[in-house]
């Protein structure tokens, strides 16, 4: 039978109190030295009854093409972005909340048996990107801070867990630019084996008072540096909020979905899916709302760069978030370094549109193209039952795919 504990009131009390005292508890200095915190208490969520049964109820609308199946992994609340272990013990999953969870399979039925959070004796904000090397080292990408945790897949089953400092709280971007807009992180390890991180600039166009700052601390870009935070370095320019990235299999080139300027119209500007050849390109923002289309607030001035067009343009306001490339073998051989990605749903468009996955075939001469994979999760009131934010492949081949509305992940097969 599945468990639901709750932490008790003296712990999160003390833990509450602690992080009121300090932005920066001393629970981390004790971990990076491998001391105990005194916290023995996880949070479990129930994977059964009632509140399951109604995600599998809307599971049964989705539609793929013929031979994918699709059901529910597990229960997890607000889930976002996710990084697979190396050794597939377990998914690490992120919120914009302030919780991490860990997800297992233990009979590898290809249900998650057990749901608990991640590092309960830390205290997170807004610890939406995880993301792995090869070799099992796990980075978390938080609002205004990177954690590393060694070993992270045989750690997390103890409330104390090893964590290290590789960007201090409020080094990620100045104290003064924090936000509460735009503040999720995604993280991912390029083929150079350094981190690359996401910045969201927090405007809906930024404005040119801000411009040369962003530009120097990387913000409204995509920085990289070394897994120990050295030689940090503005990697991609003229990014209004990127919540998704990865590296072609074989080019090992940076692909990004961007979230495109909003109050222009219902079907301008378009979401964009960005492909990046070299260091230090600029795709446009705040010149461009999206594509090709001029923002309102810089359409009389020239545009002092040269800037790369999106590799595919999406609709608008579909809200394009976590991407992956399929290396996978279970899938048939078409989706071979397809990219699947999420896109989470409009918000201000007045007939809603998004909420699906889609998949993006690249040709051998690198032309784009994007159709839909999984969709209907908007029903026919237009009312969203889901809005997935992340997909993730496990080491079967199969995908897992996130969602922050329903507090799920689904898992999608294919069977001849």
């Amino acid at each position: 039978m599945k468990r639901l504990i709750a932490v008790s009131v003296a712990v999160a009390f003390t833990s509450t109190a602690a992080f009121a005292q300090s932005p920066a508890p001393d629970n981390l200095e004790k971990l990076s030295n491998f001391k105990t915190t005194g916290v023995t208490e996880f949070t479990y969520i129930e994977q059964d009854g009632d509140y399951a049964d109604g995600i599998k109820k809307t599971l049964e609308r989705i539609t793929m093409p013929p031979g994918f199946k699709i059901g529910l992994y597990a229960v997890v609340p607000d889930a976002r972005h996710m990084a697979v272990g190396p050794q597939g013990i377990v998914t690490f999953v992120g919120t914009r909340k302030d919780k991490v969870w860990s997800v297992t399979d233990r009979n590898k039925d290809r249900v998650a048996d057990e749901v608990k959070d991640f590092a309960p004796s830390l205290q997170f904000a807004i610890p939406n990107g995880p993301c792995f090397t090869k070799d099992g080292f796990l980075f978390i990408a938080e609002q205004n801070r990177v954690l590393m945790y060694p070993a992270a897949e045989f750690f997390y089953e103890s409330p104390d867990v090893v964590a290290l400092n590789v960007v201090k709280q409020g080094d990620l971007i100045p104290v003064e630019e924090e936000s509460y807009n735009h503040t999720a992180r995604v993280c991912k390890i390029g083929p150079d084996g350094k981190i690359y991180i996401s910045l969201g600039q927090p405007f809906n166009v930024a404005p040119a008072e801000k411009l040369d700052l962003y530009n120097e601390v990387g913000i409204g870009s995509i920085i990289r540096m070394n897994i120990d935070g050295s030689e940090r370095e503005v990697y991609t320019y003229g990014v209004r909020n990127s919540v998704g990235h990865d590296f072609h299999p074989e080019t090992g080139e940076l692909w990004w979905t961007d979230n495109q300027v909003d109050g222009m119209g219902d079907d301008i500007p378009p979401g964009e899916i960005n492909h990046q050849t070299e260091a230090g390109q600029h795709f446009g923002h705040p010149w461009y709302g999206g594509g090709s289309v001029k923002t309102n607030e810089y359409a009389n001035e020239e545009v002092p760069v040269e800037v790369v067009m999106p590799a595919v343009e999406t609709v608008a306001h579909a809200a394009d978030l976590g991407m992956t490339f399929y290396t996978g073998k279970m899938f048939p051989k078409k989706y071979k370094n397809a990219i699947f990605s999420a896109q989470h749903g409009s918000w201000n468009r007045t007939t809603p549109v998004g909420a699906r996955v889609m998949v993006t075939f690249i040709d051998d001469d690198g032309n784009a193209s994007i159709e839909p994979f999984a969709e209907g999760w908007i029903d026919e009131n237009y009312e969203y039952l889901g809005r997935p934010v992340d997909v993730a492949q496990l080491r079967d081949g199969s995908l897992l795919v996130s969602d922050d509305l329903a507090g799920a992940i689904y898992r999608i097969w294919y069977e001849e």
